[in-house]
């Protein structure tokens, strides 16, 4: 009996302004336009299948998860490719980041797995690839998980979405409603996160007060991002309508964002870095991303910020961001 393997891995990703646009009844029109940054961090999967029945076991190397998302993943790839479902099925998953933190890590698993399924199937890449961004925004959305990870992961980098939706649909998989663009300098990014903590995306994106106080801010933001071109040139214009963002939303002032926020901030005059790094929040967990306001700037001062953050209790990760897919 055969025994067929496949690998997938999807980058993480930060969103930092958004807006919600759940209208549409199909969950390919649903997403979000916004910005954000993509990283190198994010989900591993490997997908083992046999023939013998049908049937789906997930495991995780390094920590305990919920695996009904990745079952969802494998049930909206059945209903695509009928054939996935002929197979008795082994997945395991290695996580990059923390969940429920901001990092867009259920949309980074869904991609992923989706991928390990394809490519144990024997898909050419760039069929698998569109599929896969597919299938994990169908599941983000049923799930009120996420609204523009998958269509902002799709393009890579740091990215705009100027659309909202899916990035790929229809039977021949061509491009979505949902549009993104990015670039990347490859520059890095410290990642700030306190332990246990963290609330589900859809305690704010289900909500109406929150929708609509989030989508104002968001639209604001994109008036000023949305258009002309997007390259290394509005990296400031990304920081700033972030950091006004936060505010405009709401969003820095619920829970402990902004005691978090403080924290960080703290430790950055501390280590002498107020002209050299700025703290932004992730959306929408409680976590922070330290970026270098100079896209030349020096890994060494996200480095020193970190080691002072460790000693307040703060969890940290230093990444880079992602290449353009």
């Amino acid at each position: 009996m055969a025994t067929r393997l496949g690998r997938g891995h999807c980058g993480a990703h930060l969103t930092l302004l958004f807006t919600v646009e759940d209208e549409a009844e199909e969950p390919e029109y649903q997403g979000s336009m916004g910005a954000g940054i993509c990283l190198d961090h994010g989900v591993e999967a490997i997908a083992k299948g046999e023939e013998g029945g049908s049937s789906l076991t997930v495991s995780f190397l390094d920590g305990d998860y919920p695996s009904s998302m990745y079952e969802e993943v494998l049930d909206v790839l059945c209903s695509e490719m009928p054939e996935a479902s002929e197979l008795v099925w082994e997945l395991t998953i290695r996580m990059g980041l923390p969940a429920s933190q901001g990092f867009g890590m259920s949309a980074s698993g869904a991609v992923a797995a989706a991928m390990a399924f394809q490519r144990a199937m024997g898909i050419p890449n760039e069929e698998c690839l569109r599929r896969s961004f597919l299938v994990a925004h169908i599941v983000e959305r049923r799930r009120s998980s996420g609204l523009g990870d998958t269509t902002a992961l799709a393009a890579g980098g740091v990215e705009r979405r100027t659309s909202a939706g899916s990035p790929y649909s229809g039977e021949l998989l061509s491009n979505g409603p949902g549009k993104a663009e990015g670039w990347s300098e490859g520059n890095s990014v410290l990642l700030c996160w306190r332990k246990d903590t963290g609330a589900h995306t859809s305690t704010y994106i289900d909500d109406k007060g929150w929708k609509s106080k989030i989508s104002a801010a968001g639209r604001s933001a994109m008036r000023v991002l949305g258009s002309g071109k997007w390259d290394r040139t509005r990296w400031k214009d990304l920081i700033d309508e972030a950091k006004t963002f936060s505010v405009e939303s709401g969003l820095i002032e619920d829970v402990s964002r902004g005691e978090l926020v403080s924290l960080v901030e703290d430790a950055i005059s501390e280590c002498g870095l107020e002209e050299r790094v700025s703290a932004l929040l992730c959306m929408l967990g409680e976590s922070v991303v330290v970026l270098e306001n100079d896209l030349g700037g020096r890994t060494e001062n996200l480095e020193i910020l970190s080691e002072k953050l460790g000693t307040l209790g703060i969890k940290t990760e230093i990444s880079q961001v992602g290449r353009l897919v």
